[in-house]
């Protein structure tokens, strides 16, 4: 997905989203990264068939906890990970929970000794230690060779477009609507009267809705607040004065 001008704005709202993925991992081998990027070696132990990875991916599905690579953004006492690791430098690294919705092995190649996955996830979930931790439990290893985001939150990308398939004449009708990005938050409608206030950010009285949401007018859709005390203060602002 692409955000282009103000709807670059909305980010912060899809980011948390849940999110989906397929995956392929190569199984008897680690790598330094989890990825294809990094120093392969091969793994003690069996390379696991197919029963057996579907035997461990329930253990792997629902609330579990979750150390984050080296190899991530994640910032540790003001530095990022992948920076220490580009230095040699390995830190302790604390648990964090993530929600596994649903783990489906999709098709394995004894051959080639890969296994394709597709993931439904929690936002902030790492899919490369998911697959080097269940190769892990299976006595063996793994790392990613291919890694697709296939949905965030309520889009996906089978209601995507191809880039070779747009053009100036059509590009307005493959445009997803601001409405529908945000369609998750909750929304409230203000009298018409009220849109230039809302659009040159002003503060309003609080609506009494929890988290952020979306400030309508006349069904249009102006632009993101959030209470704050007695007042709604605008967080994203998305119409003209």
């Amino acid at each position: 997905m692409l955000l282009i001008g103000r709807a670059t704005r909305l980010a912060r709202y899809v980011t948390p989203l849940d999110k989906s993925y397929t995956t392929t991992a190569r199984l008897g081998v680690v790598s330094t990264t989890l990825d294809a990027e990094g120093e392969l070696s091969k793994a003690e132990g069996p390379i696991p068939d197919e029963p057996a990875i579907r035997s461990e991916l329930p253990n792997f599905t629902g609330n579990i906890l979750q150390v984050p690579p080296m190899t991530s953004a994640l910032k540790i006492d003001g530095k990022r990970l992948y920076d220490l690791h580009r230095r040699g430098i390995e830190v302790e690294r604390e648990a964090r929970p993530v929600e596994i919705h649903a783990f489906d092995l999709l098709s394995t190649d004894p051959a080639n000794h890969t296994a394709t996955f597709e993931i439904s996830c929690s936002s902030g979930t790492y899919v490369r230690s998911l697959i080097s931790d269940l190769a892990q439990a299976l006595g063996s290893g793994a790392y990613l060779t291919a890694l697709r985001r296939t949905r965030v939150g309520d889009l996906s990308v089978s209601d995507a477009t191809l880039p070779d398939y747009l053009n100036e004449d059509n590009i307005d009708n493959h445009i997803i609507h601001n409405a529908t990005v945000l369609g998750r938050l909750p929304g409230v409608e203000v009298p018409v009267e009220t849109r230039r206030a809302v659009c040159s950010g002003q503060k309003l009285p609080r609506f009494g809705v929890g988290g952020s949401y979306r400030v309508l007018a006349d069904g249009e859709l102006l632009a993101v607040y959030r209470d704050e005390g007695d007042l709604a203060r605008a967080e994203v602002v998305l119409c003209d004065p």
